[in-house]
């Protein structure tokens, strides 16, 4: 079973903890036809199912950027968390290479 991840570019000038406020998560994909990386967002929802599911570094994920009219695939490369909260803070997608 495919593991698919909707996201969208993170709007220019956004604040990070104004995104988790609202219950969307701030992400990056590396590894993006060798460019620098996409600043992205997530429906923090979602990413708490994706976590159940997928591994870090093991799971591949369809990762879809509706914006730039991208998708492919990626592995989650880190999570980072609160440290008092335990709550996510950040996610990092590092896009697989097509064959």
């Amino acid at each position: 079973m495919a593991i698919t991840v909707e996201c969208k570019t993170r709007p220019e000038g956004s604040k990070p903890n104004a995104l988790r406020r609202s219950g969307i998560l701030p992400a990056n994909l590396y590894g993006h036809k060798g460019r620098e990386s996409i600043s992205l967002v997530v429906d923090a929802k979602t990413v708490e199912r994706l976590l159940k599911q997928a591994r870090v570094d093991k799971t591949e994920i369809e990762l879809s950027i509706s914006d730039i009219n991208w998708n492919g695939k990626a592995v989650i490369k880190e999570v980072q968390t609160h440290p008092a909260k335990g709550t996510i803070y950040h996610l990092s997608f590092y896009s697989i290479a097509k064959d």
